[in-house]
């Protein structure tokens, strides 16, 4: 993996390369993404069958694509999936048929305030067909008849998602989730996916303190499936309460959506409001300087909406720059790689790896000398300051680790009482411990 400086470009290409694939919730193009993904990282592919019972839901049928498209009297395609796989109105039902332009009008989607635009567009749950063009398609087509065609299947199949793993010193999970089931939307959700695999690669070049479960999985239906499949990670016996607090496995997490537009990041809250990971994504945001919004939580947007339902109630929150909806780009041909700029996922990449490592080393530590304050100098903490331009701020964390090291204070909690940075109080942290001041 390269560095975040040069990983910008990289994601870039990834981003570029899945584009042109048709996704949905089901069928090839999931497997397709995923197996581009898997030549960066190690995953494990799952396969649900149809009909199985997840939640409330059920895993639908499976559906593919091969060919659709609206030719007009003289035969010429004027509306082509070839030319893009936002044509199609998702989850078509496979249609041939010969219809006058009257008839056509009731099956077509189009954005007239944006006429040269195509519109992204899905019907997964009730069966119909339907074409999305450019208005200005639209208004140039002549009155006559019109061959229909959706080359599709819809079939018993499979729901597919996938994992990838890095190893943590704890079994404790931090979830980082993103969908991979919208066709050729480059800022949603390729920019997410891009991000979630270069930040998998960054964090196995170390050894995080917790474990980093990835999740690549369809929106709404691939959480709900992961979620009814994995009890155990998410607090145990559905339908219990679960979190951390009940001995779930996942202690944090955080979902990636619309992660590659120019526009200034957006944290948006777990439903908790209060969960670490929440109040790490407000302390790293501030600490950096970079323009940012954070919103409290509502029951829309993407998956963090199912993690945090009250059932499980999961410390999950989401990460996007300008958010689902925020920009007049969001769900149309105008999201396209250009849409997506480098800078802004390597941004992206870097403020989720600053808030990795916030949480890895967010720790509570024991004050082993609480009676006054320890003499510092005769244990060397103080010679080890020498001749740093430093020195004083490493003194005054040193002062605030041991002062708020009662077991109920966090590191985190030292760095935002003190205004001190959270780098100089882990450093301090460490050199107590080593000096056998303080334990975990």
């Amino acid at each position: 993996m390269a560095p975040v400086t040069g990983a910008g470009e990289e994601m870039h290409a990834l981003v570029e390369r899945l584009y042109p694939l048709c996704r949905s919730i089901t069928g090839d193009g999931v497997r397709a993404t995923l197996d581009i993904v898997g030549e960066h990282l190690p995953l494990q592919v799952h396969e649900v069958p149809t009909g199985t019972p997840v939640l409330d839901w059920t895993v639908p049928q499976e559906w593919n694509i091969k060919d659709a498209y609206i030719a007009d009297p003289t035969g010429k395609r004027v509306v082509d999936f070839a030319a893009s796989s936002l044509h199609v109105l998702g989850y078509s039902v496979p249609v041939s048929a010969t219809l006058s332009l009257d008839e056509l009008r009731g099956h077509l989607h189009t954005l007239p305030d944006h006429p040269s635009w195509v519109p992204y567009r899905t019907s997964y749950y009730r069966p119909q067909w339907g074409f999305c063009l450019a208005q200005e398609t639209l208004d140039a087509l002549p009155d006559g008849d019109y061959e229909v065609r959706i080359d599709s299947t819809l079939a018993d199949g499979h729901l597919t998602y996938a994992e990838h793993v890095v190893p943590g010193q704890v079994t404790d999970e931090v979830l980082i989730s993103c969908h991979v089931c919208h066709p050729s939307l480059a800022n949603d959700n390729l920019a997410g996916i891009a991000v979630a695999t270069w930040l998998a690669g960054a964090l196995a070049e170390g050894t995080p303190w917790y474990t980093y479960r990835f999740l690549f999985a369809p929106g709404t239906i691939g959480a709900i499936t992961w979620l009814a499949r994995n009890p155990e990670r998410v607090g145990g016996a559905l339908p219990a309460p679960a979190g951390p607090e009940t001995g779930g496995r996942v202690a944090h997490g955080l979902v990636l959506a619309c992660a590659g537009d120019p526009g200034r990041l957006t944290y948006k809250q777990s439903r908790r409001g209060d969960a670490e990971i929440d109040r790490v994504m407000r302390y790293v945001l501030a600490a950096s300087d970079r323009p940012h919004r954070i919103t409290e939580f509502t029951p829309y947007g993407y998956d963090e909406r199912q993690f945090c339902s009250p059932g499980f109630d999961l410390g999950v929150g989401s990460l996007s720059r300008t958010p689902y909806a925020g920009y007049p780009e969001y769900h149309t041909s105008a999201d396209n790689p250009d849409f997506v700029t480098p800078e802004a996922l390597a941004d992206t990449l870097a403020v989720c790896r600053e808030a990795c490592a916030v949480l890895d080393r967010n720790r509570r530590y024991r004050n082993l000398s609480p009676y006054g304050e320890p003499q510092l100098g005769r244990r060397g903490l103080y010679d080890s300051l020498g001749g740093r331009s430093d020195a004083q701020q490493a003194q005054m964390a040193m002062l605030w680790v041991l002062s708020l090291s009662d077991g109920g204070h966090s590191l985190l909690d030292v760095a935002e009482r003190s205004g001190l940075p959270f780098d100089a109080v882990t450093a301090a942290a460490d050199a107590l411990h080593t000096a056998g001041l303080i334990t975990a």
